[in-house]
Order: C-alpha cells, then structure tokens, then sequence
C-alpha cells in the first residue's frame, strides 16, 4: 500500500489571506492522506506559525527583491531532500519559482499552478505573456483557479492554455456561519445596539477594495435609514483616511470601524446585510461567508462576483464606483424586509449547496491523487 502524497505548497507567506487559509485547511483536512510541507518565498506569516507549533514541515527562503533566481535553486534542493511528488504554488509568483525549480528536479515532481486573484488593472507585458505561453505553461502540470474570472485572466491576460483551465471553487466552513435564532440577542451578544440594523462591511482597507465608495454610498442612503449603521471590519493602509472621509461626510456617528476581528460568524449574526464594493474580486471568502449567514449581499458586478451573486437572487450588484448605485441598493434591502429575507435565505442556500469548503479540499486531493498516480 502506498504512503501519504508528499506535497509541497508554495505560498508568499502564510498571512491571514484566502489562499493561505486554503493550504491550512488543506493540510489540517487531509490529515495523513499527505505529507506536507510548506514553502514561504518571503516570510513565515501568522499562519505559518501557527502551523510549525503544530509540528508542520516549513521552509522559508526569505527572498531578496528583484528576481532572486537562487529561490529557484534553493526549492529545487528541498524538493530533492524530501523527495516531494506533487509541487502546489498559489499564485503566479510562487508558481514561477517553483517551474524554473522543476528540470532542477530532474522533471520528477508535478508541479501546479493555482490563481486566486487577478491584479487590477489586469495587465501583464509582452515579455511575461511570451515566457508564459513558450516556457511556463509547459513545466506546469495542472492550472487551476478559483473562479471563472481567474481562468480568464490567466488565458486572455497571462498567455496560459485556456482549455487546460481547471475551475475549483473557493470553499468555506459553512457549519461556522448560520441565520440566528434570535437577531436582537445576536446583536448583544456581539456588542452592538439590538434596536439598530446593521450593513457589515468585511476586507482590509485597500484601494482596491473601494470603501470609498462604500461610504459615499452609505452616507448618502443615511437620510432614508435612520436606525441604521454600517460595520467596517478590518484594519490596512487606508484606514486612517477612510475613518477622516466618515468625519467630512458627516456620518462618523453612524459608521463603526471595529478593526480586526476574530468573532466574525457572530458579527455576521448580527448584521442585516453584507456589502463588497472592490474594484476587482475574484471569490471572496467573506462573501462566501456572509452568504452562508443569510446575508443579502451588495456587491460590485465585477470579476468573481457575479459567478457567486445573481443578481435579484442572493444579491444585489452595481457598477463598480457607482455611488448612487450603491446608495440605492443599500436603500432598497433595508425598506424592504421581504427582499432582504428572500435575498439571504437564497444565499445561504447556494453557500450549503455549493461552497462547501470539504468539496474544495476533496477536489484537491483528487488532482493530488492523479498527478501523483495513485
């Protein structure tokens, strides 16, 4: 009988981000089905000490700025040391190393390549697309992503084979998140005012996550809603400004940056509605997330989003930077509770039916099994 798969995941650095909670799970789900180890190009990352606490196999390279070809060299050296069959890189970066690493490797390992999310703007030079379709394409064993918009972008934008695209969604706990029994003790139990309703707003504070144009949005929706706030969870470079842009629209009273959070099921909980304004996504973990809570989500109709949300289906999406568009969905959820209940109760449903974060996991294992020739 043959041993546990030795895989070998290849991360940036194993941070608090979607693809990195992906190859924890992974490795904690799998169990000994696999014998991991974790390759971090730059740092460790909170994740990965967690991980090497619980005794995971971790290697980071520490990588210079530029192109640091001796990464290649020095992944070559610890797939040869341990003998590792299949070589999972999460994104392109990590995927470029470890290509360059494989004839190192004498061709033995397989190696994939996984996109989660695209850069906006989604541009890439002539040079990179050529190394792309002439070298890289061929040294990578499997290509996978996450979504429908990062199969694309890979094909259209990176040069990739388009037909040998593989679509594994992006997965969740669902059994973490649920509708609650009782939403005015869900918003004690949070910390929060059980007379007030809520629009929760979940990502780190980034350009490309748009909360400007969430808190025009929302500001200019106040007069219509009185008796309700928005939650800005999460912490980042624009924060400071972000808070300062609530000041001068004159809504700081009814705006709540709670900064990072670790209680985020029972925040979910708490709210009415869920909202993502990123001026590129590609499957948001927490709108998978608020989905499976019963949120009605407002989102951008923009990269993954419209694969997860239908529109006046689990969800309502408008133009990206559009301010009155999403001034009027955030409007219409919370006057009209009969919407706001069909739309959650639908979300939640296709986040069971379809997003179900052992699906994922399974599917990898399979692509692991196939690669590997068991």
């Amino acid at each position: 009988m043959k041993g546990p798969i030795r895989v070998a995941f290849v991360v940036h650095l194993m941070q608090v981000a979607g693809a990195e909670v992906l190859v924890r799970e992974t490795i904690r789900r799998l169990g000994d089905r696999i014998e991991p180890t974790i390759f971090c190009l730059d740092a460790v990352g909170r994740i990965g000490e967690e991980l090497v606490a619980e005794g995971a196999d971790l290697v980071c390279f520490h990588r210079k700025p530029g192109r640091d070809w001796r990464v290649s060299q020095r992944i070559a050296r610890a797939v040869r040391a341990r003998d590792i069959e299949v070589v999972h890189a999460h994104q392109y970066t990590p995927f470029f190393y470890s290509a360059l690493a494989k004839p190192l490797c004498g061709f033995r390992p397989k190696v994939i390549l996984t996109e989660h999310g695209r850069h906006f703007p989604d541009r890439v030079s002539p040079l990179r697309r050529a190394v792309n379709r002439l070298v890289l394409d061929r040294l990578a064993d499997s290509v996978t992503a996450c979504c429908h918009f990062s199969a694309q972008g890979l094909s259209r934008t990176d040069g990739f084979a388009g037909a040998r695209i593989e679509i594994i969604e992006n997965g969740i706990e669902v059994e973490r998140y649920g509708p609650p029994a009782d939403k005015a003790l869900a918003k004690e139990d949070a910390g929060l005012e059980p007379d007030r309703r809520y629009l929760i707003h979940v990502a780190r504070h980034h350009p490309v996550k748009d909360q400007v144009t969430l808190l025009r949005g929302f500001a200019a929706s106040v007069p219509d809603l009185p008796g309700v706030d928005l939650l800005m969870v999460g912490d980042g470079p624009l924060r400071a400004e972000l808070e300062n842009l609530a000041v001068d629209l004159r809504v700081p009273d009814r705006v709540k940056f709670l900064g990072i959070r670790t209680d985020i099921p029972e925040l979910m909980c708490a709210a009415e509605a869920f909202a993502l304004t990123s001026l590129s996504e590609a499957a948001s973990l927490t709108l998978l997330e608020a989905m499976a809570s019963g949120l009605p989500a407002i989102v951008t109709a923009v990269g993954g989003n419209p694969e997860i949300v239908r529109h006046e289906s689990e969800g309502l999406l408008f133009p990206r930077g559009n301010v009155n568009g999403c001034a009027d969905a955030i409007r219409r959820l919370f006057r009209d509770p009969e919407l706001t209940a069909r739309l959650g109760a639908a979300g939640r449903e296709r986040a069971v039916e379809r997003y179900q974060l052992g699906r994922t996991v399974e599917e990898y294992y399979a692509l692991y099994s196939r690669l590997a020739g068991r």
